[in-house]
């Protein structure tokens, strides 16, 4: 049974008991998309979120399989790597910053950058957060957990700190001469650890995962990682987006934000503050698909960016 409200005696739209808002006018703990689930099934309602993992599980294992099996797909990192002998990706992150310190990439990897960065152009930078990224799956366990556990509050820097972060990334470089960053980029030693054991890597994930679930919700990745402000500058043109095109039918249960990684982007396109369309253009956008998975109104769907229409 859904609870209702009323503001002046006028009945307001009914709020899932078991939603963000619903839970908090009951004083329990929220559980996010069970709305989502009792309207469109278990399946349905998590199908962006398997097709995500699905992804970032895949790609790790292409990786994987040929120091572990000896069966070399890909052979590299998600830095650099070469597949099938044939197919050179680079992250264009890693050019940058070898640009930055002086340093003229190789032919094959500047191909490489040059394939990987139309892609997120056309698609959506912060695809490789979402989709593409292995500590999207340490950092969404802390989410998970912290929702789960009820926690509240936090202290999160101010989310262009991780634009500061990028600058003093390249700066680094510039000085040093050398690409700093990669011997502590949680991204390269997450892979790393998986081969050779963890080690150090173990201390910098684990600080990621506790830094997310005690002290500041969607830390690292909404307030301090560079790699993910570099691919929301690539992004800001792309042609993926999420569009909340049945915002009418919305009934405020707010399970949208408590999932989005990036929370901020989806008033303007939901309640239209500063813009008249349903379309999420904010570059920080993840297009991850969970405000698509729990909501059971279906007031989300990924479009492309030409497509404003509401329904």
């Amino acid at each position: 049974m859904s609870a209702q409200t009323t503001t002046g005696g006028v009945p307001e739209r009914k709020v899932p008991p078991t939603s963000v808002r619903g839970a908090a006018m009951r004083g329990v703990v929220a559980r996010p998309g069970q709305e989502a689930i009792e309207a469109k099934g278990w399946l349905r309602a998590h199908k962006w979120l398997l097709l995500r993992r699905a992804s970032q599980l895949g790609i790790l294992a292409l990786f994987l399989v040929g120091p572990w099996l000896g069966w070399w797909i890909v052979k590299g990192n998600l830095s650099s790597s070469l597949t099938l002998g044939v197919l050179p990706l680079t992250d264009p992150f890693l050019i940058a910053q070898q640009l930055a310190a002086g340093q003229w990439p190789y032919q094959e990897a500047l191909l490489g950058g040059g394939i990987v960065l139309a892609f997120y152009l056309l698609f959506g930078g912060r695809l490789f957060c979402s989709w593409v990224c292995p500590v999207n799956l340490v950092t969404d366990a802390a989410a998970w957990l912290r929702r789960r556990l009820g926690l509240k509050g936090g202290k999160a820097p101010a989310g262009n700190t991780r634009y500061w972060l990028l600058g003093f990334v390249l700066l680094i470089a510039a000085a040093t001469g050398s690409l700093a960053w990669e011997w502590v980029n949680p991204v390269s030693m997450f892979h790393r650890g998986l081969i050779f054991g963890f080690g150090l890597a173990w201390g910098i994930v684990g600080g990621i995962f506790f830094y997310d679930l005690l002290i500041a919700p969607r830390g690292w990745c909404g307030h301090l990682c560079p790699q993910g402000a570099f691919y929301a500058l690539l992004g800001r043109a792309s042609v993926v987006k999420v569009s909340a095109d049945r915002r009418s039918a919305c009934n405020d249960c707010m399970d949208c934000f408590a999932v989005c990684p990036e929370p901020q982007v989806i008033r303007p396109a939901l309640k239209g503050v500063g813009q008249d369309h349903p379309l999420i253009l904010d570059a920080d956008c993840t297009t991850c698909g969970r405000c698509v998975d729990v909501c059971g109104k279906d007031v989300f769907r990924i479009t492309t960016r030409f497509n404003r229409s509401e329904s």
